[in-house]
């Protein structure tokens, strides 16, 4: 079994060389865009694992990536421990709390895993409002250190960051792991019947899918300076990670990637239509994911194929 397909190497590298070489000819700001993006991608790959391939509807992926921001800015504002050290712990808090959540929750069956996953948001929004003299509140949470002020390096450490968590969580979904996994997605029944323990691979791909979160969310609040829960936390910023990984291609991993960077391309290219561009940019999302079940990248292998 080939877990990177050679095909999709030799389309995935000259699109990362062509990206790596943008600081080159484009300016800073379309570069704070793009990195923005890329970690926004990340957050599109960690949900379409646990979605795409276990079969479970994460209503509040923003649960997952509030802890592991929330974790590393606090000890960072107040404790002012190094980046790296604040990162690492912030990803074990959002691995920690994402199995403390998908215990309990994933011995429910049909949308109650998904209604769980949405109350969690609503707690974490909650609690950080309640304790808002460690969180910042509805103000925000303000970090003293940054990973670099340099907008080129902190595009190539997010191009990097998510060509790494692309390549890591599609050898995982195609690894023999990623296969029971898609089988307890589509029948849980069979796939316990053929001796498989659903529920482990099922909270093992919980936990994956935690620890990018997590991880990515913490970079996201070192290149900002900040963490709020409109940026990080909202449930509008949940569903656009719900529909960037669905805009992709559902069970293809990397389609999250390229549904994160046309959602946010696309917003910011229609900015001059005001409110509008919402409404187009929701449209156009809606039309793929209606007519085109596999999504920008299926779209794309097609018109190759013709």
């Amino acid at each position: 079994m080939t877990l990177l397909p050679v095909r999709g190497l030799a389309i995935a590298l000259p699109i990362l060389v062509a990206a790596a070489l943008l600081p080159l000819g484009v300016s800073g700001y379309i570069l704070g865009l793009l990195t923005i993006a890329y970690y926004f991608a990340v957050f599109a790959m960690a949900w379409d694992l646990l979605f795409g391939f276990a079969g479970e509807v994460n209503f509040g992926p923003t649960f997952l990536i509030g802890l592991g921001a929330y974790g590393a800015g606090i000890l960072n504002s107040r404790y002012e421990l190094p980046i790296p050290w604040c990162l690492a712990a912030g990803t074990a808090l959002a691995v920690v709390g994402g199995l403390a959540l998908a215990v309990p929750a994933l011995k429910v069956r049909g949308p109650y895993f998904g209604l769980i996953t949405l109350v969690a948001v609503l707690l974490l929004q909650n609690m950080i409002v309640v304790f808002a003299d460690v969180t910042g509140g509805e103000i925000g949470l303000t970090v003293p250190d940054v990973i670099t002020i340099d907008t080129n390096t902190n595009y190539w450490l997010a191009l990097g960051f998510m060509a790494v968590s692309g390549v890591i969580l599609t050898v995982i979904s195609r690894s023999p792991a990623g296969l029971i996994l898609q089988a307890a997605g589509q029948d849980p029944v069979v796939a316990g019947a053929l001796g498989f323990n659903v529920a482990k691979h099922k909270i093992a791909a919980f936990a994956v899918s935690a620890a990018f979160s997590g991880l990515a969310g913490g970079l996201v609040v070192f290149y900002m300076g900040t963490a709020s829960v409109g940026t990080l936390i909202d449930t509008a910023v949940g569903v656009q990670v719900i529909i960037a990984a669905v805009l992709g291609g559902r069970r293809t991993i990397v389609g999250g990637a390229l549904g994160a960077v046309f959602l946010i391309a696309a917003g910011e290219l229609l900015r001059p239509l005001g409110a509008l561009s919402t409404f187009v940019v929701s449209a156009v999302a809606l039309v793929v994911i209606l007519f085109v079940p596999t999504g920008l990248l299926g779209l794309a292998s097609l018109r190759r194929a013709q």
